[in-house]
């Protein structure tokens, strides 16, 4: 055969940058006539190649069956090419094939950096889309690029209506009241505000994304649904209205001293303990022995506090004593005192009584259950005779004074177990005082977090608010700590937290819970009933029927028979 030799002056027509990489020739015999020296960094050495059938060189293996004028890809050690064999003509009418050989290892690193990036975009997004809050993302001057699923359901804007569009149009166009976005951009932190969105009512919290700049990237605002909120506001109106009712029973009962002086001692919202103060207030003014009964923390010390100020020995002493705080060795000395020289180290002047000092007056004993049996028996003589004898005298001493005791503890079954003497327990319990927990009680939480809120801020400088998120989230506490628990709580976020509100992050996890929820109502009630506050709550805010249907988007003839369906009279 005749072998063809590559000259410089032959030209090859083909089109611009085909040889991207490297190349290798083959006359028309398959012989390799031209090899590129730069691709020994992909073969490795390449002598002996030149001038040999490609069939017959360590090559092949790379290019068997794939020199048909398609594109092909190999790999060689740790390179990715790209193959193609195209066949050009030379001056002087030799064919010869040429093999261009491209170098897309790069390439492909990327592509496969771009699909994993999608996939996470795609998971991402999945993500955002199975959150039950609604989501809505703009970039650093307010243009949307993210509106989840939720958001759309929750308020009935479209995603075309946000995406790609800068929020000043909404705003504009009203498709919302008001931009948490533009506040967050202009302030740079978090800010939460209500939101009207097409004539309803959300709870939108706007948060700021930073770059290492400080500037901000992102804006991300959360949505909630905040009916359920109006519908709780509602109800506890009605509570208020029921509560009212109770303190106006209250004000019957008012003698030489002002009720309201008394309710300030104590935060009484729930018809529960409006009725534990109620009996407190009418049994004041009787000398009756008192038990407060009830968990640790509900209160038992305010409302013996209570019984005494209201009572006709008022302006009498008043004494306090824990008797699970004094040691037991103690105790009899504290409460009946002794004569001079009763005992080693006693004052030589002797001393006089707790009992003694509250003579004409009141005395409280608090922890009653932890009071030692060799005492209960003085304290029944008390009592029933009204009289004491102190340590190492001879003579009794007549008191005039009244008992209220109180324990967190089960008497009954202490008297079983022969740990608290029977007559006592009977001669304690004249007037017995149930005192319920607080989670019997869930009205009186909101109040209760709203006190002490208050009672911090004043004592230490602040000014801090509560989220209406955390009020649901402590509403669904068990507070086995009670009233206590709350006071606890409220100082710890008060002085901890960095923020003005009070948000749901800085709750203790042990506070976060699912709360089972069982309907006792069908749903067609549940409906009505939210159909009914919506318009009720829109009645107070429009005033007229008019106005109030343009803003739930019905004509005013459907709103009067809406309202008339649902017994819901116009103002």
């Amino acid at each position: 055969m005749t072998r063809y030799t590559l000259h410089k002056k032959d030209e090859i027509t083909m089109k611009p940058n085909f040889f991207i990489d490297g190349f290798i020739i083959l006359d028309e015999y398959d012989v390799v006539i031209y090899i590129q020296k730069d691709l020994e960094g992909y073969f490795g050495i390449l002598e002996n190649i030149y001038g040999k059938i490609i069939t017959k060189t360590p090559l092949y293996k790379y290019f068997e069956g794939k020199l048909d004028g398609r594109i092909h890809i190999i790999q060689i050690n740790d390179y990715i090419l790209q193959v193609k064999c195209s066949s050009v003509k030379t001056n002087h009418k030799h064919t010869l094939q040429i093999i261009n050989l491209t170098n897309i290892t790069e390439y492909i690193k990327q592509q496969n950096s771009l699909s994993t990036s999608l996939n996470m975009n795609t998971t991402l997004n999945e993500i955002i889309n199975s959150s039950y809050d609604g989501i809505f993302v703009t970039d650093s001057v307010g243009t949307g690029i993210i509106v989840n699923k939720a958001y759309t359901r929750i308020t009935g804007v479209k995603p075309q209506e946000l995406l790609g569009k800068n929020i000043r149009e909404a705003v504009k166009n009203g498709i919302i009241s008001d931009s948490v976005t533009l506040k967050v951009m202009k302030e740079k932190k978090s800010i939460t505000i209500i939101q009207s969105v097409r004539g309803k009512e959300v709870l939108v919290t706007g948060n700021p994304i930073f770059d290492e700049t400080n500037e901000i990237t992102f804006v991300i605002t959360n949505i909630r649904d905040i009916t359920d909120l109006n519908r709780l506001k509602m109800e506890l109106r009605k509570e208020k209205a029921l509560s009212n009712q109770y303190l106006n029973e209250i004000d019957k009962l008012k003698k030489k001293k002002d009720i309201e002086l008394l309710l300030k001692k104590i935060v009484a919202q729930s018809k529960e303990i409006i009725s534990v103060l109620s009996l407190a207030l009418k049994i004041a003014n009787v000398d009756s022995t008192v038990i407060l009964l009830g968990e640790s923390g509900v209160g038992k010390e305010v409302f013996a506090n209570i019984i005494h100020s209201s009572s006709n020995r008022a302006n009498e002493p008043y004494i306090k004593v824990n008797c699970g705080a004094i040691p037991p060795h103690l105790l009899e000395s504290e409460l009946f005192g002794y004569e001079k020289g009763a005992f080693t180290g006693a004052d030589p002047r002797g001393k006089p009584g707790l009992f003694e000092q509250a003579n004409g007056g009141t005395i409280f004993l608090d922890e009653i259950g932890e009071l030692p049996l060799d005492l209960q028996v003085k304290l029944l003589r008390i009592l029933q005779e009204s009289e004491i004898t102190r340590i190492g005298g001879r003579k009794t001493l007549k008191v005039d004074v009244r008992v209220i005791s109180a324990t967190n503890r089960d008497l009954e079954k202490m008297v079983e177990k022969g740990e608290f003497r029977k007559d006592l327990y009977y001669r304690l319990h004249i007037i017995p005082i149930y005192i319920p927990p607080l989670r019997a009680r869930r009205e009186d939480i909101t109040p209760l977090i709203e006190y002490f809120l208050l009672k911090n801020n004043k004592k230490y400088g602040f000014n801090k608010k509560i989220h209406p998120e955390v009020y649901m989230i402590l509403e669904n506490h068990d507070w086995p700590g009670n009233v206590r628990e709350v006071e606890n709580l409220i100082e710890r976020l008060v002085v901890t937290t960095e923020n003005d509100v009070i948000n749901s992050n800085d709750i203790p996890q042990t506070f976060i819970k699912k709360k089972k929820i069982k309907p006792t109502q069908t749903l067609k009630e549940i409906v009505q009933n939210i159909e009914s506050n919506i318009i009720k709550e829109q009645l107070l805010i429009y005033k007229t029927t008019r106005k109030t249907a343009a803003a739930l988007g019905l004509s005013q003839s459907a709103l009067v028979k809406k309202m008339k369906r649902l017994d819901i009279e116009s103002k």
